[in-house]
């Protein structure tokens, strides 16, 4: 058999294609429709079914990232929203997704600047120093990195650092800091290499950031540091409240003790074992701040706990890969909503661990698990979630996922320590961490460079199928 593609070889596909008649049909459907669209099971549409056994209180509208990539951030604002609207007795609200996008930003460029100078000996080609310039100040997130914002800066009211063009379409900001932070990374390894004294480089690395934070404040406006805060409850009673700072204000109104929570996953891949405790290379924001943590454990353990936090009313931080057997429009995810084997003749049989292992999947997306739908035996059947892509698709903004497609594609839910058992809790507090090379996988962060263009298409798409 030859190593070449011959045109003899190629004439033979051209005529067992078109004496296909399945393959005519589906092309015919193809070139002026959506795959999805085509390759979905009437019988699992029509049994679409936005009612849980048991959902969260104080749900509110759902907000909206847009041309962004804050996701994790705006999941984790979701979840102190739910608190604070309870604590009020709020009909809605939300908080500054600017302000955290802000000093992530400058911490990120902190934490980028930080690791040139820790890696100033490596080649400029080397698969490290390749990857830290590739994306160093990405709109993307961990749950730890979340939390070292909140610890650090707190939260504030949107009405006080609102939403501008440049936070709600960060590609331009994230392009021009960029470019900035690659033209400092040659200034910093040069004077490593030149033996410039450490006190003289962390010096002009000073003047680089007050650099970054210029460009952030022409893009976001400046951040506050008091504030007053006045706001309507559900009784139309008003709230005043005077002299209140970032940390104040997530201390007195939010309160989570972010110490008790536990980032669980779910990785099958042969080189990572179950009830063990895993970290990331040169992943995070905050120099200072708490590394990225997660224990593996299997896919049952992260639904019973997940489970156990909803019937108590406490929403669910999670991470996933949103753009696999997904219906935008009709905010689902389903592994079985499609039947892209049949539409397509062929079969695409990769496992979980096949998909993390070959660059198939990897966590994009993170959001709130609101809700559960349990059958009579207690199993959960379906999730809800709460989503940040607006109020258009789903349940005006809230959206399902199949207790299946959470086996297949959900990689990360944060718990509080309660539901989980002592001895996980015991691993996750005393175990040291394996460290993992920053383009494992389990690297990812929630809204992934690859994914950009999938994101773009669907905030921008109005294109929708009603039911």
């Amino acid at each position: 058999m030859s190593k070449s593609l011959s045109l003899d070889l190629i004439k033979s596909f051209q005529v067992k294609v078109e004496n296909d008649k399945h393959t005519q049909l589906s092309m015919n459907s193809a070139v002026h429709n959506d795959i999805t669209k085509l390759a979905m099971k009437w019988d699992n549409f029509r049994k679409i079914d936005h009612n849980f056994t048991h959902v969260v209180s104080s749900e509110m509208k759902a907000t909206n990232q847009k041309s962004s990539g804050r996701c994790w951030g705006f999941a984790g604002l979701n979840l102190f929203r739910i608190y604070l609207a309870r604590k009020h007795n709020l009909k809605d609200f939300q908080f500054s997704q600017s302000y955290f996008m802000f000093f992530d930003k400058l911490e990120k460029s902190n934490f980028f600047l930080e690791s040139i100078i820790k890696t100033a000996s490596e080649s400029r080609d080397s698969r490290l120093i390749m990857h830290l310039l590739s994306d160093p100040i990405q709109d993307g997130g961990q749950w730890h990195m979340w939390v070292n914002l909140v610890n650090k800066y707190g939260v504030v009211p949107q009405s006080e650092m609102p939403e501008s063009f440049q936070s709600s379409s960060s590609s331009r900001m994230n392009t021009m800091i960029t470019r900035k932070l690659r033209e400092f990374s040659i200034i910093l390894r040069k004077m490593v290499s030149d033996k410039i004294e450490s006190s003289e480089i962390r010096s002009r690395k000073e003047e680089m950031l007050c650099e970054i934070y210029k460009i952030l404040t022409i893009h976001l406006g400046s951040p506050p540091t008091k504030f007053d805060w006045k706001i309507r409850d559900k009784k139309n009673n008003l709230i005043d409240e005077k002299g209140l700072t970032p940390t104040s204000f997530y201390n007195d109104h939010v309160g989570l003790n972010l110490s008790d929570y536990v980032c669980l996953i779910n990785c099958p891949m042969s080189d990572k074992k179950y009830k063990k405790v895993y970290t990331v290379d040169y992943l995070g924001n905050v120099v200072e701040g708490n590394h990225i943590k997660y224990l593996n454990v299997e896919s049952e353990i992260m639904k019973n706990a997940s489970i156990q936090s909803i019937k108590d009313d406490n929403p669910v931080w999670f991470g996933c890969d949103v753009g696999k057997y997904f219906s935008r429009n009709l905010g689902v995810m389903d592994d079985r909503l499609f039947d892209f084997e049949l539409f397509y003749g062929t079969g695409f049989n990769l496992t979980k661990k096949q998909r993390l292992e070959y660059g198939e999947s990897q966590m994009t997306h993170a959001m709130l698990f609101t809700g559960v739908d349990l059958d009579k035996n207690e199993k959960p059947v379906k999730w809800r979630v709460e989503n940040s892509w607006g109020t258009t698709n789903g349940d005006k903004g809230y959206h399902i996922m199949s207790d299946t497609w959470f086996d297949e594609f959900n990689y990360e839910v944060v718990i509080h320590k309660k539901y989980i058992s002592n001895d996980l809790n015991n691993l996750y507090l005393k175990s040291d961490p394996i460290s993992l090379p920053p383009w494992d996988p389990m690297g990812a962060l929630a809204y992934s460079k690859k994914d950009e263009v999938y994101f773009r298409n669907i905030l921008k798409s109005g294109e929708k199928i009603e039911k």
